[in-house]
Order: structure tokens, then sequence, then C-alpha cells
């Protein structure tokens, strides 16, 4: 083929003569009749010899191609063709770049371990795509295509963007839908608006750039999960959120946006397009996956099993958004997560035993409208139905160092109530009287009124039944206000309690009050230091 001419016994069709002599002109190849309905790949209409080239030729351009006209650069732009039999590039080397555009593919998509340079399938329907282990120097392009076979892209290696923005993907008979595990993507990863049937995996994928899924519609019936990606890793950021005009956009970074046309500024053109959420029909795993900048689940809906879960077990990430709709069922599981911004909102977190999250460590909370105190404590209660300290100690320590002290305070005290429930009787009665006196000591205010009670109690029955002198003579003056100050503060000698001898219930008395006043006293000190301390 240096001339430039197929090699003979090929026989070329009308449609491949074309394609012939548009690849060697660098030139798109059009065979599109004008009239949507009939263009639409995924229609029933048939498509006649006329838009009809064979898979064969195609490969044979791709891999041994004829040389380009002077000037020109060789390339193959296929748009409104059948693509006859199965395109078989698997373990060669594509120099050429190639795109197809509304093309119907008979049979299935081999890339297996095919080294490309730039590849575009841009609204095509395409029965299933094979490409473990293929390498493209720059893009991979499904915009807008329907695949009802699967996607395979396991161990793959993507040089700049892998774009599926509006694909629609299926199962086939296989239990997953789109399979990149293990796959390396340079910059980003753009699938917003794609609707998935059966399980999506990236399990260990790489992301140097940024994941988007604005709108993105994963449903998985016959699984645990609809998205599979543990020890996922996102260089920057991975936004699992709402699309539409007022939200944020579907298409991020400096690839050309081929797979989604964004509406106009215009908000009232008929084009523009209606806010969509990210939804997912079975559990999600993102589990041990690593977000450099932010992991945002906002607006999203999970429609969950009873035994499924959002699971986000040890992820780190300095800011996690968890914003979706209430999950109605399943769990949503942060145990031995690492964050350090929590933005939240109260509506967003499940109720019942739909919470687990021991072990999960945050910085700072930035909720999402109003989160009083007692919902965040509903939330801890929520997070640990059975008792356990730590997730108390964690929120207490954050509103700590933000300043809220007596939020803190707080929430220690609610750690001691729930902590009173898993004792035995004798405890449980004690921890009451602790919490009814001196609130385990959380509200020194609370112990100086108890002070106050006692001290102004012991007056008025002392004045009514003064003790007798213990020496006659030497006693000081008799003063029942000071005699029962001094009976209740400790250390603090007044000069009067060593003056007396109370007699009968009043020594019972005496003794009562010298005890609950170390009690008190020594509350209402601590509560002053931790205080002075600003701790």
């Amino acid at each position: 083929m240096e001339n430039g001419d197929p090699p003979p016994g090929l026989r070329l069709t009308t449609a491949e003569w074309g394609m012939w002599q548009a690849f060697r002109n660098g030139s798109e190849h059009d065979l599109r009749s004008g009239e949507p309905e009939l263009d639409d790949p995924n229609g029933e209409h048939e498509w006649g010899p006329h838009r009809t080239v064979r898979a064969r030729v195609i490969a044979l351009l791709l891999l041994h191609g004829p040389p380009p006209l002077l000037g020109r650069v060789a390339s193959l732009q296929l748009t409104g063709a059948y693509i006859a039999g199965r395109l078989d590039l698997s373990g060669g080397t594509v120099e050429p770049y190639f795109e197809f555009r509304q093309c119907r593919f008979e049979q299935e998509v081999l890339l297996h371990e095919c080294r490309m340079i730039t590849a575009r399938m841009v609204d095509c329907h395409i029965p299933r795509l094979e490409a473990a282990r293929m390498s493209t120097e720059g893009d991979l392009h499904l915009p807008r295509c329907t695949i009802p076979g699967g996607v395979r892209l396991t161990d793959a290696s993507i040089g700049t963007d892998l774009m599926l923005n509006e694909m629609t993907v299926g199962s086939g008979r296989r239990p997953r839908s789109f399979s990149a595990d293990g796959i390396q993507i340079a910059q980003d990863l753009q699938a917003s608006l794609v609707l998935a049937t059966g399980e999506v995996s990236l399990r260990g994928a790489e992301i140097g750039g940024s994941l988007f899924m604005y709108g993105s519609v994963l449903r998985n019936h016959n699984g645990q999960y609809a998205l599979y990606a543990p020890q996922m890793t996102v260089e920057h950021f991975a936004h699992f959120a709402s699309s539409g005009p007022r939200e944020l956009p579907v298409v991020h970074g400096t690839t050309p946006p081929d797979g989604t046309a964004w509406p106009p500024p215009d908000e009232h053109s008929h084009m523009a397009r209606r806010s969509k959420r990210f939804e997912c029909t079975g559990g999600m795993k993102l589990d041990d996956g690593r977000f450099g900048d932010s992991l945002v689940l906002d607006g999203a809906r999970f429609v969950l099993e009873r035994d499924q879960e959002v699971s986000l077990r040890r992820i780190q990430t300095p800011e996690l958004c968890f914003t979706p709709e209430r999950p109605a069922g399943g769990r949503v599981v942060l145990a031995g997560a690492t964050v350090d911004n929590l933005v939240d909102r109260v509506e967003s977190w499940p109720v019942g035993e739909g919470l687990w999250m021991a072990g999960f460590t945050y910085q700072n909370l930035i909720p999402r409208g109003p989160f009083s105190l007692a919902q965040r404590l509903e939330w801890l209660a929520t997070a640990t139905p059975e008792y356990a300290p730590e997730p108390y100690e964690q929120l207490a320590a954050v509103m700590r160092s933000s300043g809220e002290d007596a939020d803190a305070r707080a929430v220690l005290l609610a750690k001691q109530r729930r902590r009173r429930e898993t004792l035995p009787p004798a405890a449980k009665l004690w921890g009451y009287l602790q919490d009814w006196t001196v609130a385990y000591g959380y509200r020194p205010g609370q112990a100086a009124l108890w002070m106050a009670v006692l001290w102004a109690s012991g007056t008025l029955s002392f004045a009514r039944n003064p003790p007798d002198p213990l020496k006659p003579g030497e006693s000081p003056h008799w003063n029942a206000a000071l005699y029962v100050l001094d009976l209740l503060l400790p250390v603090i000698d007044l000069g009067q309690d060593t003056h007396w001898k109370p007699a009968g219930a009043h020594q019972w008395a005496a003794t009562a009050l010298i005890l609950l006043g170390w009690v008190l006293a020594t509350t209402v000190a601590a509560g002053a230091t931790r205080l002075l301390r600003r701790q």
C-alpha cells in the first residue's frame, strides 16, 4: 500500500472507498442520512449497504494504513456508519488519531493491550467494549455511548482524561457493567450523567486529577454494591453530587467537552437542563480511599437494602462533605475514617441504627444549616447503639478546640449518662445520685447551688438549736451562718467548727455537711480550674 491503494482482493465497497480516501486526507467521512430518526445509532431502523463498512477494513487502516496525502495527516474520522463484524485491535499499536461518531457496531470492540495516542467514540452503540491493559498517550472518550454488554478497562492506563459523560452502560449477563480495577488516569475521570445498570468497579483506581459524577445514576439490583471502589486514590476532588443549571457544572478540566452540551447562559432557554441528583441504588464502597482535596456527597440519593451500606471505612481526606438525602435503609459507615473538616447537615444522617463511626476522627465541624447540640448528641447516640466513649470524647475535643467549653462539658455529661446505662444496679444508683447532685462534675454551677441550699438550711437548723460550747468561756461568739459555712468549706478554717459540740441528730447533720462540702467544693474547684485554663 505504499502508493496508497488498497491491497488486491480487498474489494472495497463505495462506503469503504470513501472512508479510505478520507483517511489519507485526514478528513471526516460522514454517512448519515440527515434525518435524526434514521441516524439514531440506538434506533430500530436498519442501515443498508451504503452505510456499512467492515471492521477488518477499519483495523487495516488503523494498524497498517496507507500513507497520507502530501501535506495531510492520516486520521480516521467516521460518522454515521454501521460497522460490520468484530473490530479487534488487541495487542496492536494504533498511531493515527481515530474518532467514531454516531456509529453502530455490530459486534463487540476488542482493544486488549492496545497502545494508541487518542481514541474517541462519541454517541455510538457498542455491544461491548473489552480494553483490559490498554494504554493511551492522550484521551479516551466514550461520551453518550450506549454499551449494553458493559465495559472492561481493567489495569488500563490513560495518558490524560477518561470521559464517560452521558454514557449508558449495562452488564449483559455479567455482574459488572463497568469494570476498571487498577486503572490509572493521569488527569480527570469525568463520568457525569452516566446511567449504569450493574456494578461499577474502580477498585484500586488511581486518578491524577479529579473524579466527577454529577447526576449519574448507578443501579445494581442483583448485587451488594452499585459502586465498588475500595483503595481508590484521587489526587484532588471526588464529587458525587447533583448536576443542573444552578448546581456544580458537569464538565471540568481542559479537555473539550465532547460528551456534554452544557445549557446556554439563558436559564429560560428550552435547552436548559433540569437539576438531576446523583443516585445510587445499591451499596457504595470507598473503603481505604485517599482523596487529596475533598470527598463530596452532596444532594445524592442512596437507595439501600437492609444489608447494604455506604461504606467509607478508613478513608482519608482534608474535607468530607456529607449532605445527601437521608437514606431510608441500610447503613452509613465511617469507622476509622480520618478527615480534617466535616461538612454535614442534620437531615442527611441516618436514624435508628443506620450510622456506624467507631474510630472516626475529625478536626472541625462545619454544619450546613442549623445543627443544635441536642441534635449532635442524638447523632452520637445513633452512631453508638452500644455505648462507646470514643465518639463522645472526639466531639468534646473538637468543641473544646473551637472554644465551645460549655458544649464540650455537655457532651461529656451525655457520655457519662450513656455509660451509666451499662452499669450494675448499685453503680447505676450512685450514678443517678451524682447526676442529680453535681452532674458528674460537669456543671459546677449546680454544685454551687447545692452548697448554697445546704448552707441556708443548715443555718436555719443550727440557729434554732445552737450546740453547746466545747470549752465554756473560751468559745467565740455564736454565729450559725459562719458555723455552717466552716463545716461546708474544706481546708479553710473560719474558727467555728472546732469550738462547738453538736449532739444527737445535729451531730449527724454536721458530719453530713462536712462530707457534702468536700464533694461539692471539689466539683466547684474543678469547674473553676477548667474555666481558667480555657479547656
